[in-house]
């Protein structure tokens, strides 16, 4: 770890010695919940001995990814535990016992099958330093463990549950860490921004947070899933409590197989399923989001060219984009079109609906990625603003080194941003090179 220098918070949880690094300090990988596998999660019990929050949290099962691999830095080092539910809180090292902070409580993406909350790309360094305010990185369950199941002989929307026994735990002792538990953000991109949208109509989350900022999410593969979800659970069949992981996602490569015959939905088959606790019937989603828009303030947007970022991952299509002509059609005939039906077109709607129910939302839309080459708001092109710092983001594909110092000053701006609305559920900032606003 950076520091051996602790300080520790007394909470209802128990004590937490958390890590001390400069401006920073960190409480990781603290349990929030605990569950068997298929259960459903139950509140951790208090900690009689202190815990000493020196360990990240653990990622959950998963498959390695082509996309990852060739994104990111490799994550090979990371330990893998189907008992994740844990999160890391990080504050300013200076926060006083009696500060009420903003605190803004991150769920990472991954198409509900990838990633984990203590990945170095979520660092919140930056943004605590900067906005003074407390970042919860939550890691909870995936893929067949966490977001598929028939209901009857196991769970569905585990993953879900696990997040809203989080946000319980974040209630209940936050203020140990200089929180204020009234003013509780939750935001996410991708598939945690869907999660996040889904939280709000999920039984047994309302008043746990305030503000939501949905980035990206991909609310266009939302509906009409029930029919995939069935013949996926076919083709997961009977996994055991003590079925070997290397078992279960044999089986959840079969289950998303089979998912993408089903067309666009396929894209992303792991996800929440309506009908199954904690959610509404899917019938009666839209009735459940306009219950809930006068207690929760939304900031929700996606990038222009959102599925830019897979164009280089299909052999056929990253040869059409080395030329220059063609790639100026690709990007007109198939990136921008599949980037409104499955972010765009449904996150304004989703804030229109919200605001004819009466709650208060702004539409962002993310122009450019983070470098100095013009190139479009591909999908993750608003994390290395947002969290994970230099050493997280320079070398990968997604910052050239040379591009940090327009990362670093587009990103301080679009944190105050952030925070900002975590503060006021409000963006007054102006329209940029990088953000355009539509505050209805």
């Amino acid at each position: 770890m950076p520091s051996t220098d602790t300080r520790s918070f007394d909470t209802p949880a128990g004590t937490i010695e958390a890590v001390v690094d400069g401006e920073v300090t960190r409480a990781f990988g603290i349990p929030y919940a605990q569950a068997e596998r298929f259960a459903p999660p139950t509140p951790q019990p208090p900690s009689t001995e202190p815990f000493r929050a020196d360990t990240p949290a653990p990622v959950p099962p998963q498959p390695s990814a082509l996309i990852v691999d060739q994104l990111l830095p490799s994550m090979d080092h990371l330990r893998v535990d189907e008992h994740c539910q844990r999160l890391t809180i990080t504050v300013p090292t200076d926060v006083r016992p009696d500060e009420r902070l903003p605190v803004m409580v991150w769920v990472h993406g991954g198409s509900y099958v990838l990633g984990g909350g203590d990945l170095p790309i979520h660092d919140a360094h930056d943004l605590v330093t900067e906005q003074r305010v407390v970042v919860v990185t939550v890691t909870y369950r995936l893929g067949v463990l966490g977001f598929l199941g028939d209901g009857e002989t196991v769970p569905a929307n585990l993953g879900l549950l696990d997040l809203v026994e989080a946000f319980r735990w974040v209630q209940r002792n936050i203020a140990a860490f200089g929180g204020d538990p009234g003013s509780v953000t939750a935001f996410g991109q991708s598939a945690g921004a869907d999660a996040i949208a889904h939280l709000m109509i999920s039984e047994g989350a309302r008043g746990l947070f305030r503000h939501a900022i949905v980035q990206s999410a991909p609310l266009g593969l939302s509906r009409g899933r029930a029919r995939m979800n069935r013949a996926m659970v076919r083709a997961v069949g009977a996994v055991a409590v003590d079925t070997p992981l290397d078992e279960v996602l044999e089986r959840q490569a079969r289950a998303t197989t089979t998912g993408g015959r089903y067309g666009l939905a396929g894209g992303m088959p792991f996800g929440t399923q309506y009908g199954f606790a904690p959610l509404p019937a899917e019938r009666d989603t839209d009735r459940a989001w306009r219950s809930v828009a006068p207690d929760v303030d939304v900031l929700i947007g996606s990038g222009s060219d959102e599925a830019g970022m897979y164009v280089p991952l299909v052999p056929g299509l990253r040869t059409v984009a080395r030329w220059r002509p063609l790639r100026s059609l690709l990007r007109w005939l198939l990136v921008r079109p599949l980037s409104k039906v499955v972010y765009g077109r449904d996150a304004r709607r989703f804030a229109a609906r919200h605001r004819e129910a009466g709650g208060r939302a702004t539409v962002y839309r993310l122009l450019r990625h983070p470098s100095v080459a013009p190139v479009g708001a591909v999908h993750m092109s608003d994390l290395p603003l947002l969290l994970g710092g230099r050493s997280a983001w320079v070398g990968s594909r997604f910052v050239p080194e040379r591009d940090w110092p327009v990362v670093e000053r587009r990103g301080r701006a679009l944190r105050a941003i952030w925070a900002e609305f975590a503060r006021t559920g409000r963006v007054t900032a102006a329209d940029d090179e990088t953000l355009v606003f539509d505050r209805g």
